[in-house]
Formats: C-alpha cells, sequence, structure tokens
C-alpha cells in the first residue's frame, strides 16, 4: 500500500509553507490528489522530485545570469525571528546580507562555511574620495 501524506506533512517534507503546497498542488506543479477538502500527497512521488539527497552524489552546479558574484566566507551569523543578518568576508571587505531564517536553516548555513554572494541589481552606487 502506497504511503501518503497530508498536505501539512508535504509542506513540512518540501520546507514549504502549506498554502504555498496546495497552490502547486491546485496547478498541478506538485504531484497531489484532492480527496473532498483535503489534499494528500504520495511519500514516493515527493521524495523522487526532490532528487537524492544532499552529499549523495556531486550536486549539480547552477549557472546564474548575475554577472556580480562574489565569493567569500561566512564569518557571522545573527539569526532573528523571521530574518537573519549573514556576514561573508571578501578578500579585505566585508559584505552583510539579510535573508530568512528559514533559508540559513534550509541550506545549513555556518560561520566557516565558503559562499557566493550574488548581487542583482539595477542600480548600483559608486564613491570616489
Amino acid at each position: 500500500m502506497e504511503d501518503f501524506l497530508t498536505a501539512q506533512e508535504a509542506a513540512s517534507l518540501l520546507h514549504l509553507h502549506v498554502k504555498r503546497v496546495q497552490a502547486l498542488a491546485r496547478a498541478g506543479q506538485l504531484p497531489g490528489t484532492r480527496i473532498g477538502r483535503k489534499w494528500l500527497f504520495s511519500r514516493a512521488r515527493l521524495m523522487a522530485r526532490l532528487g537524492p539527497p544532499r552529499g549523495s552524489e556531486k550536486e549539480a552546479e547552477v549557472e546564474i545570469s548575475a554577472r556580480n558574484q562574489l565569493r567569500g566566507r561566512v564569518t557571522a551569523i545573527a539569526l532573528g525571528g523571521v530574518m537573519a543578518e549573514v556576514r561573508v568576508q571578501i578578500g579585505a571587505n566585508e559584505l552583510v546580507s539579510v535573508i530568512t531564517r528559514s533559508s540559513v536553516e534550509r541550506m545549513g548555513v555556518k560561520v566557516g562555511d565558503e559562499v557566493v554572494a550574488v548581487i542583482k541589481s539595477t542600480e548600483v552606487m559608486i564613491g570616489k574620495p
């Protein structure tokens, strides 16, 4: 017998909000079945969608169109209720990024990790002393 998950359980597995899981299922982007007013999701189909666990294979690299990509090392993380401040040392400079706490937790970002800061903006100011 196939193992089914509720929308809440699927949301937890996918690290998404339950409303987002339901919307993706309604749009046909997640394999789900609606029974009355409830959504059910096949655990096997969701796991296949997630792919192999991290570290089980060489992770695929993703190419990003943003040109301003700066490689650095995380020096500090300050976690708030919803947001997190991540400090990244890039050469002799420090970059401070404010991202969601859930992103830090989902990616497993820790002090000492090597990361890539991607800066995408329609306006970048420069100054001259």
